[in-house]
């Protein structure tokens, strides 16, 4: 998982070091900078795949715009400056990219990584060795500009550097292979009604940013892990009028449509008569269980369409998704509900209060257990009373 991050010069995001965990819910106002912070990992994940033309961007949700505008404009030099992001993984494996565009038209993001990339052994730099024998290894700083492969040590095959490992106990060490990895599949999701009501094939599989190839996803899930599968017909049982989900068992078939039984009904319907959160839902459990959907991912305003109620339950049952499938989540959100799923006694959950400070520039605070606010009897509030109250901040001032 990413563990920080570190963005320099993307948009709001001057100068930014920000800790984060499995599950990560960014709450403020309009424009405070929230969505940027998705777009920074989706660009550092661009750079990781070396895919910077802006299709490649877009399909991964980032807002494109001119280049000297990705760029903080706090200041008139940062609109040619480089926007660099750097990454650190568990496992202390951290990588930097610098990105770099000259402004003309038709140019396209370049990206050079840092001298600073390197591995870490616990909290020191990992050296690399040169093999001589059966003798005490020579060390040498780790600093592989050129092609950045992490798990090719010079002067050792893949074999000697695991036998290397083995017999001088070199505990934590990470080749940064996974890490990277993962990264190069971050998405922004932002599901729509009309993909998710009409079962898109989309060109990014195995789901789009706005919901296409959910169906595909489906009959993937159905055919070859009926353990997910279930867990996608318990997870839809939040909907108390919910019966049965009955999904095409054919993968190559024509049919375009789901079947949904409610209790309440003597006929069945499909996904295009639907209710639109119960199809936010089922893309979200979906997204969350599926072995081919991408490890680390993020989805903006993910109370699009839900009751608060839903919401808040919502957020438990993606949480206990995340541990379980081993998934890493960012969401945004504008409602207060979503905030009592959350368990601000997990480490592994949190609350990420963002603003833009009197320069402009975005900022990030943690919401913790010991900021829990109280009311003025000492009963414990709600976060979402809180929130609301102003005590956790992320409003609009002025009103």
């Amino acid at each position: 998982m990413i563990r920080e991050l570190q963005i320099n010069n993307y948009k709001s995001l001057h100068e930014l070091t920000l800790e984060v965990g499995r599950f990560n819910v960014l709450i403020g106002e309009n424009g405070c900078g929230k969505s940027n912070l998705l777009e920074a990992i989706a660009l550092a994940a661009a750079a990781a795949a070396d895919k910077l033309d802006n299709e490649f961007l877009v399909s991964r949700g980032i807002r494109v715009t001119e280049p000297q505008l990705m760029r903080s404009a706090f200041v008139e030099e940062a609109r040619r400056e480089p926007i660099k992001i750097a990454v650190e993984f568990s496992g202390k494996f951290k990588t930097e990219y610098y990105l770099y565009n000259d402004n003309e038209p038709y140019s396209k993001w370049e990206v050079y990584p840092s001298e600073e990339t390197h591995f870490l052994i616990k909290d020191r730099p990992w050296e690399y060795i040169e093999s001589d024998g059966d003798q005490q290894p020579k060390s040498s700083l780790v600093s592989d500009k050129k092609d950045r492969k992490p798990n090719l040590i010079p002067g050792l095959l893949k074999e000697e550097f695991e036998d290397f490992i083995a017999r001088f106990s070199l505990e934590g060490v990470v080749t940064g292979h996974k890490s990277e990895k993962e990264i190069k599949k971050f998405i922004i999701y932002s599901p729509e009604n009309t993909a998710l009501r009409n079962f898109y094939e989309g060109q990014i599989e195995p789901l789009g940013i706005n919901g296409a190839g959910l169906l595909k996803l489906l009959k993937v899930i159905q055919n070859k892990s009926p353990n997910q599968l279930q867990e996608i017909y318990e997870s839809l049982e939040l909907f108390d009028w919910y019966a049965a989900l009955e999904i095409p068992k054919d993968l190559s078939s024509s049919e375009d449509k789901v079947t949904i039984t409610d209790r309440y009904l003597t006929q069945a319907f499909d996904q295009r008569s639907a209710n639109e959160g119960f199809l936010f839902v089922l893309f979200y459990i979906a997204l969350m269980v599926s072995d081919d959907t991408p490890k680390i991912f993020a989805i903006d305003n993910i109370d699009t369409s839900l009751n608060p109620k839903l919401c808040t339950k919502l957020i438990k049952e993606l949480v206990r998704l995340a541990k379980k499938y081993d998934k890493q989540v960012f969401v945004t959100t504008h409602n207060p509900a979503i905030l009592d799923g959350i368990n601000l006694g997990d480490d592994e959950q949190r609350l990420l209060v963002v603003s833009r400070n009197k320069q402009g520039h975005t900022r990030f605070k943690r919401i913790t257990l010991k900021d829990k606010p109280r009311s003025s009897t000492n009963e414990e509030l709600k976060l979402s009373e809180a929130f609301l109250r102003g005590y956790l901040g992320g409003l609009p001032k002025g009103f």
